[in-house]
């Protein structure tokens, strides 16, 4: 006897056959799918409708079908002898004793034959990592991080010769600026982008909000706006001018924000995130290797290259001499917003499907010039009939009168309700903002406070350099170093050895976040690696200050060099960057999914771009001078021990952030997506369990 249910059970042989007979149970011609009864009577106008046991009897040459219709009655029609019918019910009630269920009728044929061993069902899968490969919508993920590659590019190559930029802003005749003045106007500088961030941010999470803007015209604004000022910083002359252009392209960059706006409405299911917002600060760590050894290479060029433009050159480089770094990195720029313009389609609930010239150009290029020709797929939008599901792709039919294809999409005009600005300061909304904060004041003062530590000039216990010049350190009087606190100095690196230890941060966070992020960020979960990641800072900014009486193999003045030097440096940045590679992925994750209403989701960007670039532009300022500070009196780690305290009180806070779902506050009217964000919560629930 063999035994089949829909298309999933295998033949069952047993010993000895029952009087005869093969027994089928098959769904219906009312469903092209092996559906489960469950499934039948769920579709069914009445109980187990659409289920029908055939039986045949081989002895009699009897063929006699049972069925139940539509109403639930059952129905015979013999094609054999009227005088079997004793028999034929015999068979029916074997078959139909619990012909409801699937299971009690296996077990009714399991009774006559105890030789028949069970089908073991399969277990469900565990949940894997998601891979890259596996991330939807490469092309515009691609897009937006070339287009985030482009800024780091501006912000870290500067730092390879911003200290010797500062140096250089000085009237001719006059001494050039201390170093601890330098510390300090290095701290205002960077203050003056972030500031003017910090003003403009909520501005720019809000008109990407707007339907009347959208994301794409606030990214293409945040590139070329950033593009005019670092063209600008590269031909100031002064440290007023170099401020000036600074808050220029802050003031008209608030991309950070609506590109994890962008992300998160792109990659819409939740596993996908952990890889998705990692692409930005990957990005950055690529844009951390390439600017500094970019800055340090372009810098000066006239001085650092006299055999290729000669002596007696006295064009637009000799007198700039820090301008053509930042003209390559306006060309990349543009060359961004370029991408931008014609390849990245607009994420806004509003805009989606709108006319976008800039993808029309793109398309006509692709078609005219390249020859590339887009083909449809051939297949219709069909509506859900009555009774049935979603999945259920193979019931529809040509005579199926409820279905009918759905004409094509058109842009239309939905203005969705938004969520009042007070209500958006939800208690996790809070809270996470202030770790966010924290996080951002002392990641962003490190980046700024490292490159100034890197130049400072190293100590030299035979000269108290009261002239201020930029070769030795100034000390004061009567100073005598006493470790494990009173020391100081720097390590006097060129550019060139500034960009590559710049560099090597880059490198090491890169691999990290390949390598070591994917695995740990799963099996730990976003927030327990958010939270350990915070306790790592502290101690990388408590060691940084030692690095300077390390043993080197050159003598002060001199650089510092030498396998101890260099092997300290990537330590310290080792734990750093292991830090800041969970740290700072999982507080984009935590933002992003705190937003209590979609509506707002690139407010709350904006609104965490606000609080880190005021905490942005509070630290390095405060650092800077605290830098000062402690060069004035021979303690060179007092800031860095200040940050690794500001660290300790972000790690205290990051425990009373929570992971939200992205939609906690539900508006008038929104009972639907209420219910369907709880089945996707128990849904994503159950698998994890699974």
């Amino acid at each position: 006897m063999s035994v089949h249910h829909g298309t999933s059970y295998q033949p069952l042989s047993t010993e000895e056959d029952v009087d005869s007979a093969a027994t089928t149970l098959r769904a219906s011609a009312s469903s092209s799918k092996a559906q489960s009864l469950d499934e039948g009577r769920r579709r069914g106008d009445g109980a187990g409708a659409g289920i029908e046991l055939e039986g045949w009897k081989g002895g009699g040459g009897m063929n006699k079908r049972v069925g139940r219709g539509e109403g639930g009655e059952r129905g015979e029609e013999a094609s054999a002898d009227d005088g079997d019918e004793a028999e034929a019910h015999e068979d029916e009630h074997l078959l139909h004793t619990n012909a409801d269920a699937t299971f009690p009728l296996l077990t009714t044929i399991h009774s006559l034959d105890s030789t028949i061993e069970p089908v073991p069902l399969p277990l469900p899968d565990k949940p894997r990592p998601v891979s890259w490969s596996s991330l939807p919508s490469k092309g515009q993920l691609a897009i937006l991080t070339l287009s985030r590659l482009s800024e780091p590019l501006t912000q870290t190559s500067l730092q390879a010769y911003m200290f010797y930029q500062l140096k250089s802003f000085h009237a001719p005749g006059q001494p050039p600026p201390t170093d601890s003045t330098v510390a300090q106007q290095a701290g205002i500088l960077a203050a003056a982008f972030t500031g003017a961030q910090m003003l403009t941010a909520v501005l720019w999470g809000r008109l990407a909000d707007d339907e009347r803007m959208g994301r794409k015209k606030v990214i293409l604004i945040g590139l070329l706006g950033s593009a005019i000022g670092s063209l600008g910083f590269g031909f100031s002359s002064s440290f007023a001018t170099a401020v000036l252009w600074r808050a220029v392209g802050g003031m008209l960059n608030g991309n950070m924000g609506v590109m994890r706006t962008m992300i998160s409405e792109i990659v819409l299911v939740k596993k996908f995130q952990s890889r998705a917002f990692l692409l930005l600060p990957m990005t950055f760590n690529v844009g951390v290797i390439i600017g500094p050894l970019l800055g340090g290479l372009l810098a000066d060029p006239v001085g650092s290259y006299p055999g290729v433009f000669g002596e007696g050159y006295e064009g637009w480089m000799a007198r700039w001499p820090y301008a053509l770094p930042n003209v390559v990195n306006a060309g990349f720029l543009v060359c961004s917003a370029l991408g931008v313009l014609l390849g990245l389609e607009e994420t806004l609930e509003g805009l989606r499907g709108r006319r976008d010239w800039g993808l029309r150009v793109s398309g006509w290029v692709s078609r005219k010039i390249f020859r590339r020709k887009i083909r449809g797929t051939g297949y219709e939008a069909l509506t859900v009939g009555e009774g049935e599901e979603e999945g259920d792709i193979e019931l529809a039919g040509p005579a199926t009168p409820t279905r009918k294809p759905t004409p094509p999409l058109r842009p239309a005009k939905t203005t969705r309700r938004k969520l009042p600005f007070r209500r958006i300061f939800t208690p996790n909304v809070l809270f996470t903002l202030l770790a966010h904060g924290l996080l951002a004041m002392h990641v962003g003062t490190f980046n700024q406070t490292w490159f100034v530590f890197l130049s400072t000039p190293r100590y030299t216990p035979d000269s108290t350099n009261n002239d201020h010049n930029s070769s030795t350190l100034h000390l004061p009087p009567n100073y005598h170093p006493h470790p494990p606190f009173t020391f100081t100095g720097g390590l006097a690196l060129p550019p060139p050895s500034i960009g590559t230890a710049l560099a090597i941060l880059g490198v090491i966070g890169i691999t990290l976040q390949l390598l070591l992020y994917p695995p740990l960020s799963f099996h730990l979960g976003t927030l327990p690696s958010y939270r350990l990641s915070l306790l790592l800072f502290p101690f990388s900014y408590t060691l940084t200050p030692f690095l300077a009486v390390l043993p080197s193999s050159s003598p002060a003045p001199n650089p510092a060099s030498g396998f101890l030097v260099w092997a300290g440096i990537t330590a310290v940045l080792a734990l750093q960057t292991l830090a800041r590679t969970f740290a700072l992925p999982a507080t984009a994750i935590l933002v992003n999914n705190s937003s209590p209403h979609p509506s707002v989701l690139g407010t709350v960007h904006g609104i965490a771009q606000t609080v880190s670039s005021a905490t942005r532009t509070v630290g390095p300022v405060v650092a800077g001078w605290a830098y000062g500070v402690g060069l004035e009196n021979g303690v060179v780690g007092l800031a860095w021990w200040g940050l690794a305290g500001v660290a300790v009180v972000g790690a205290v806070a990051g425990r009373w952030v929570r992971e939200g779902s992205g939609w906690e506050v539900f508006l008038e009217g929104e009972e639907g997506a209420r219910e369907e964000r709880e089945r996707e919560e128990l849904g994503t629930e159950r698998q994890g369990k699974g």
